[in-house]
């Protein structure tokens, strides 16, 4: 489980992210650099990680599915993920 104040920072950005975005681009469209510059760094989408949305684990991300191979594991051998089976050959 990643530290809580991790997983606090990703939220926090997440936020600036959707909060800036529509100015983002207006400034981009306009070609207007130095006002760009003066948003929040944070505000930038690149700055985001994808992160596990049970763990907060940033490595082994399924986009598919919002969580960490190992949630996904866990979740898919408790039955939690319909659809999803043991394969075996």
């Amino acid at each position: 489980m990643a530290k809580k104040s991790v997983i606090a920072r990703q939220k926090k950005r997440e936020k600036l992210v959707a909060r800036y975005a529509e100015l983002r681009e207006q400034l981009k469209k306009d070609g207007n650099w130095e006002e760009l510059d003066k948003l929040p760094r944070n505000s930038n989408p690149i700055r985001l990680k994808n992160r596990c949305q049970l763990t907060g684990r940033p490595k082994g991300y399924m986009r598919k599915f919002g969580i960490c191979r190992v949630a996904f594991r866990k979740m898919a051998l408790e039955g939690k993920i319909p659809g999803v089976t043991k394969a075996s050959w």
